[in-house]
């Protein structure tokens, strides 16, 4: 049952990318125009995901051993500083969504949708997360 749960609302997800425009690289790349063509559109996007996903998040945040529905715990990050590595993984990140105008959920949908190119972006985003695993002792 969990997983089919897992499977639907992996598919609602997608679904949502679509219907937003966030798995169009074309629409993400006039988002980040912002001294150009600027599309805002995706701005109230995320804005929705922030507001379906704050409160459970501050549930989460404030319980001692957060769980999910399934009663599996959550790894919620304990660090809080802002150092070097949380800047320069910020903008490598930021630079890779603002080339290829993806980012890696909707990297997935793309695949989906026929594009194969993106597969170009998620070998990238892998190398960078074996490049990152390498470099910080498995972290």
């Amino acid at each position: 049952m969990k997983n089919l749960l897992a499977f639907a609302f992996g598919g609602l997800f997608s679904v949502g990318l679509i219907l937003s425009g966030m798995s169009n690289p074309e629409k993400v790349l006039d988002f980040l125009d912002v001294f150009g063509d600027w599309d805002a559109s995706l701005a109230f996007v995320m804005g929705g995901a922030i507001m379906v996903a704050f409160l459970p998040f501050q549930k989460a945040m404030r319980s001692s051993k957060p769980q999910t529905v399934f009663h599996e715990p959550i790894d919620l990050p304990t660090n809080t500083k802002i150092d070097r590595n949380l800047v320069i993984g910020g903008l490598l990140f930021g630079m890779g969504w603002g080339i290829a105008g993806i980012c890696p959920a909707p990297s997935f949908t793309l695949i989906g949708l026929g594009h194969y190119e993106a597969l170009y972006f998620i070998a990238a985003m892998f190398a960078g997360v074996m490049i990152h695993r390498q470099f910080s002792g498995g972290r």
